[in-house]
């Protein structure tokens, strides 16, 4: 799932698209680690484990799950398909830049 998640956030850098992980790590030490370890290019906060405040707070019931939002916060995309979530964002995307996306 890392070499996806990694060109995404490559062929999306100068457009307007964030991605955001979230980690189960129990520790600070442990996410860093998988981030240096797996060359992470994104962001990802620390949830604690799979019961952890942010996996609560999103009702997140299995791993990962892939939530694509549009910048008014309203969900286009819950569940765990990569290339199907993949394929929502470069549509929003496209939309917000009049089309301009590679497919």
């Amino acid at each position: 799932m890392y070499p996806h998640e990694r060109s995404l956030v490559e062929e999306m850098k100068d457009k307007p698209f964030a991605l955001i992980g979230v980690n189960s790590d129990q520790t600070i030490e442990r996410a860093k680690k998988a981030i240096a370890d797996n060359n992470l290019n994104w962001r990802s906060f620390q949830n604690k484990g799979n019961d952890g405040e942010i996996s609560k707070d999103w009702a997140v019931q299995g791993w990962p799950t892939v939530v694509i939002l549009d910048r008014e916060m309203k969900i286009h995309y819950r569940g765990h398909d990569g290339e199907a979530a993949t394929k929502v964002a470069e549509a929003l995307v496209a939309k917000m830049t009049g089309g301009q996306e590679k497919k």
